[in-house]
């Protein structure tokens, strides 16, 4: 199952790429917001037409978006530059909200212990109420894309990162690339 999602993700995105692309073509503006609005909703709808069919593949609304859950894991796709730079340096917009839970809860356990100075502990439950209905043994696989309008889908990769209360940096514990660097680039 493992090589069909590598082969299957991959397209999807490009494939999201070439949509939002023909958007903002369609559109006509100067700004590139055509092209983001759609890549951010494109991502998912690709995904979820492409994971489908793969058995035990499943789909769970979580703030009007299709996530895909496949097995035990969710896909998460996260566009993380407009240039081609290292995974290691991806990080979210915002340090809270869906996606920021969705790590912290069903991402891996920090690699390091909190530092504890005998504080009363900062009680997490304001957790996003989507996030919340899932089952909590569910895993998080997010799939980390650089892309533009321009130069397409450049690098992506996939694995499994952590993220720490108040910081939107992805803490990799093990990533690998879905998107041969030998490949020519998708446009």
């Amino acid at each position: 199952m493992a090589g069909q999602l590598a082969e299957t993700i991959p397209a999807c995105l490009v494939e999201a790429h070439a949509r939002a692309r023909h958007a903002h073509e369609q559109v006509r503006t100067r700004t590139q917001e055509a092209y983001g609005h759609g890549l951010h909703a494109a991502q998912y709808e690709t995904l979820a037409a492409g994971l489908t069919p793969i058995h035990e593949a499943t789909s769970r609304r979580l703030q009007g978006r299709t996530v895909m859950i496949v097995g035990s894991n969710a896909i998460l796709p996260i566009l993380y530059a407009k240039k081609d730079v290292p995974v290691t340096e991806a990080r979210l917009r915002k340090a809270y909200g869906l996606r920021a839970d969705l790590i912290r809860r069903h991402g891996p356990k920090p690699m390091q212990l909190a530092l504890d100075l005998d504080m009363e502990e900062f009680d997490e439950e304001h957790v996003h109420p989507d996030v919340a209905l899932l089952p909590p043994e569910l895993q998080l696989i997010i799939v980390a894309y650089a892309c533009s309008m321009e130069q397409g889908v450049m690098r992506i990769e996939w694995g499994s990162a952590g993220l720490l209360h108040g910081d939107r940096y992805l803490i990799w514990h093990h990533h690998e690339p879905l998107l041969p660097p030998a490949n020519p680039r998708a446009a």
